[in-house]
């Protein structure tokens, strides 16, 4: 009924099976037994309602109809074939068809009820995943401009640090020093946006890229 997916018509083979043998019976039953009005009409009301409401959930309205429609032909034709008198026959007959809309006004709207809080609830889990997803985005945005800058001074500083231990220089020392510096503070940022305390702001992400330039002698 929510028009999602198409119910696969060779599940109802079994319960089609059952409803006419069940139909079968019942006009046996009013063949040789002596009804009364009230238990013919029960017969009649309660063999198909037990069909029709689960029915009603499966196929489109349209079909429904149409197949109830034509159930009721056959019924009151194989009825009237065993006797029944037309008085009785339509009281009958009158009380399915009322009983068929019922099922069709109640039935469906109440599914359709419990299909929109289906889709709420999936909607509520949705966007607490999209929070999660969020979040996760926002936590590795936070973790590439702490590392990225950071590993960039560094390599930078580790570069100059080679060239000037190639040359004798004891700069090296002191640009080497830096990158232990760099190093110690990349983890406690790192620690910080663990700890959700660290917010990247533009002052920040301008001293980081300075600091980047300074590193390559820009």
């Amino acid at each position: 009924h929510r028009g999602t997916e198409t119910f696969p018509m060779r599940r109802l083979r079994l319960p089609a099976a059952l409803l006419a043998l069940l139909t079968g019976l019942m006009v046996a039953l009013a063949a040789t037994a002596d009804l009364k009005d009230a238990g013919l009409a029960l017969l009649v009301l309660d063999v198909p309602l037990a069909f029709a409401i689960p029915y009603v959930l499966l196929v489109p309205i349209r079909t429904y109809l149409v197949h109830c429609a034509v159930y009721a032909v056959v019924l009151v034709a194989l009825l009237a074939a065993v006797g029944v008198p037309a008085g009785l026959l339509f009281g009958a007959v009158l009380s399915m068809l009322v009983a068929i809309l019922l099922v069709l006004s109640s039935v469906r709207p109440s599914a359709w009820s419990m299909s929109v809080m289906w889709q709420a609830e999936e909607a509520r889990d949705m966007q607490a995943r999209l929070a999660v997803a969020e979040e996760r985005l926002r936590f590795g945005r936070d973790m590439h401009d702490v590392l990225g800058r950071n590993l960039s001074v560094i390599a930078l500083k580790s570069e100059l640090a080679v060239e000037l231990a190639q040359r004798g220089n004891a700069a090296a020392v002191d640009q080497m020093v830096e990158v232990q510096r760099i190093a110690r503070a990349s983890q406690q940022e790192v620690r910080d946006v663990v700890r959700g305390y660290r917010e990247a702001d533009l002052p920040t992400e301008l001293m980081g890229a300075r600091g980047v330039l300074q590193a390559a002698g820009i």
